[in-house]
């Protein structure tokens, strides 16, 4: 198994689309730490001097988890756009074990993109706070627990992006309705139906970092509340990997 995952993790890294996406998810990460730093204090924003501010500021390192998604619906649709599934397959005839091998190397991008994520933020956000006047420490309980809410959101939509992928097949099509998702509907959820958003894997997220209540005031779930249900989502989204390319006719 060891030797699938590495090999799976090789196709990854050795192609240019991952530093692509990489490199756009740290730029999301750098917009919005930059207006979270100029806005700082203003009307509706918290001071990034104060505990809030602060965890809105390292919680930025999500902010490109869209293309953690991204590269998880690579992993699988690549494989079926450009017909080396049928290679994979015959050199380990057992699905379930190339699955496994995927699923565990999703999770390895996708928490390697929120440990740099993460990196980016601490170079930003700690002088600009003490730039500022505030203090802080970035191994402090309220950081370190967004900073391994981050590492597991962009681990678990990597897992997403793969599921997704198995289960449609076609890669425009998986990133055209997992970034519709992410963007459009579970926004408009957590807008309209808080009730309802904060159940979705965004809201369990945004439960780990500790960050504000959505619009419409009702709570987020508490941190440990978000953890299992990040948990719960990414067993689920292994499952549906599993059992969509298991089945699949590969003819």
């Amino acid at each position: 198994m060891t030797r699938l995952v590495k090999a799976e993790l090789l196709k990854v890294f050795t192609t240019r689309m991952v530093w692509g996406m990489l490199a756009l998810s740290l730029g999301f990460t750098l917009i919005s730490l930059a207006a979270l730093s100029i806005l700082s204090g203003q009307e509706g924003v918290p001071s990034i001097t104060e505990s809030a501010g602060a965890i809105a500021l390292f919680s930025s390192a999500a902010s490109g988890l869209v293309f953690a998604f991204i590269i998880g619906t690579l992993v699988m649709t690549g494989e079926y756009r450009f017909q080396t599934i049928t290679h994979t397959f015959l050199i380990t005839p057992r699905r379930e074990r190339v699955v496994a091998a995927k699923l565990a190397a999703c999770a390895v991008v996708g928490a390697i993109f929120g440990v740099a994520g993460m990196l980016l933020s601490a170079v930003v956000a700690v002088p600009a706070i003490l730039i500022k006047g505030g203090s802080l420490s970035v191994i402090d309980g309220d950081i370190a627990r967004v900073g391994v809410g981050v590492i597991a959101a962009m681990a678990l939509y990597t897992i997403l992006g793969l599921a997704m992928g198995s289960l449609l097949g076609n890669q425009i099509a998986a990133m055209v309705v997992g970034i519709g998702w992410i963007y459009v509907l579970e926004n408009l959820l957590v807008v309209l139906l808080p009730s309802v958003g904060r159940w979705l894997p965004g809201g369990a997220a945004q439960a780990v970092f500790g960050v504000a209540p959505p619009i419409g005031g009702t709570p987020y779930l508490p941190a440990w509340g978000g953890a299992l249900l990040l948990a719960g989502y990414a067993l689920v989204f292994a499952v549906v990997a599993s059992t969509t390319t298991i089945r699949r006719d590969i003819t």
